[in-house]
């Protein structure tokens, strides 16, 4: 083993036995390793396994103390010293790879996520990457970024990712074939997902055909690639990206249940065929003992903020960053300082929210259609002048929530103060033109 010091010093530090209070089973290791990559299994991304061979530079050491060391639960622990950024690809279907070879990797990068552990505040922060970003790829000049992976691997994919993020460090990457996604979902019997629209489309050149009604339910591994991919919505990656962080939390709810706990370890051995990574076993140790710790509040989703260049008469439809909404994702989210020269070029991310600034979409899911509109005419008198009412939510919710859609936080809680209430969701799934959805449930009926 080289370079233990480095490993120690730099990123994982052993755990002492008084902080080791909560028993670390396998159920609960696999189960953390599920929680933070099954983000990306909406195109194919599924677990990580304990079976990878060690990677150089290695950044963790073992407890010196290796008793028990083939009883999981009696495993010594670790723990992250420092924050860390980890990619996820998952890799579109390559038509002429054999199913057991490493050319499954080979393709594009279907979804492409960011996931930030910060042992600061305990918590991990997921930035989703539309694939169709433009970037500019060596050789090629202009193209997107989900091109990457096909013409120079998770290196140029890596490289292009952290350039894009203003050289952003990103330490670890995990490639997944798409042909994980299905077997996945299948093993875990389902997932229960509300599904906001009916939907029926059939793709001849990617031979899939979706039809799925809308409402409650519990989708197959079938069923839900086709959630995850349907596409004849109007909003395009954009859209598939909101049903991808859904999926998120569908996922999420079901890898919590008894059921699906006691079988974890059999369908991560049956998903490791599916991977390619960088990350060794004992640094999955840590990331899982790292999330045993988490709160639901602290694991945070976001979408790289911009526009699409269809507006403009662009026929390939690239998505342009918004370079002002990065820094202030890498701000809020990432804990990373703006560069000087981007100070000078766009505003500041740490500066005062205006609500006169901000784009806030109302969304009804009440009992009662008319609250919407009684919360908006209330913004409005509180000097919210961008305030739209937009179409029903299909579903009734008991709490209202105010929805990050375009990561701002800081736009968030002001939100929530002048309102007094409504539950802060820290993802991208409202209105995508909006820069905060206020969905409107149940408890707000009587308050507006």
């Amino acid at each position: 083993m080289k370079n233990l010091s480095i490993f120690k010093r730099n990123f994982v530090k052993p755990v002492d036995r008084e902080s080791r209070k909560k028993p670390k089973i396998t159920l609960y290791i696999f189960w953390l390793l599920f929680l933070i990559f099954t983000a990306a299994i909406s195109a194919g991304i599924g677990a990580i396994t304990a079976l990878f061979a060690p990677v150089e530079p290695q950044i963790i050491s073992k407890v010196l103390d290796a008793t028990g060391f083939n009883d999981i639960s009696k495993r010594p622990g670790y723990r992250l010293s420092r924050p860390v950024n980890i990619l996820i690809l998952g890799i579109d279907r390559v038509p002429e790879a054999a199913a057991n070879s490493r050319k499954i990797f080979n393709g594009r990068s279907d979804t492409i996520l960011l996931f930030h552990l910060d042992p600061r505040d305990k918590s991990i922060s997921l930035l989703s990457i539309p694939r169709d970003t433009k970037v500019e790829i060596p050789g090629i000049r202009f193209s997107k970024i989900n091109e990457a992976n096909a013409r120079g691997g998770a290196v140029l994919a890596t490289r292009l990712v952290s350039s894009m993020l203003n050289n952003a460090t990103i330490e670890r990457y995990a490639r997944i074939s798409s042909s994980a996604f299905r077997e996945l979902v299948d093993l875990l019997d389902g997932v229960e997902v509300f599904v906001p629209r009916a939907m029926s489309y059939t793709d001849t050149a990617q031979k899939l055909k979706i039809n799925l009604a809308q409402g409650w339910q519990t989708l197959n591994g079938e069923q839900a690639e086709q959630f995850a991919r349907f596409r004849n919505d109007g909003l395009g990656d954009i859209g598939r990206i909101q049903r991808q962080q859904s999926l998120i939390q569908a996922m999420r709810n079901r890898l919590a249940s008894p059921e699906v706990l006691v079988r974890l370890p059999e369908i991560v051995r049956l998903m490791q065929k599916y991977v390619d990574t960088n990350l060794n076993f004992e640094e999955i140790l840590t990331i899982a003992n790292f999330g045993l710790q988490l709160e639901r509040d602290h694991f945070k989703m976001v979408m790289l903020p911009g526009r699409s260049s269809s507006a403009q008469g662009d026929l390939r439809s690239y998505w342009i960053l918004d370079a002002a909404g990065r820094d202030r994702i890498l701000t809020q989210y990432f804990k990373q300082s703006v560069p000087d020269f981007a100070q000078g070029r766009f505003p500041n991310p740490s500066q005062s929210v205006s609500p006169s600034n901000l784009k806030i979409a109302v969304q009804n899911a009440s009992s009662n259609p008319k609250t919407a509109k009684t919360v908006a005419e209330f913004l409005r008198k509180k000097r919210f002048s961008n305030v739209s009412v937009v179409q029903d939510w299909p579903d009734k919710q008991r709490q209202s929530q105010i929805i990050v859609q375009q990561g701002d936080l800081e736009a968030a809680n002001l939100l929530q103060k002048v309102l007094g209430d409504g539950k802060i969701e820290a993802s991208s799934t409202g209105e995508i033109e909006s820069d905060l959805t206020i969905r409107v449930g149940e408890d707000w009926v009587k308050r507006f």
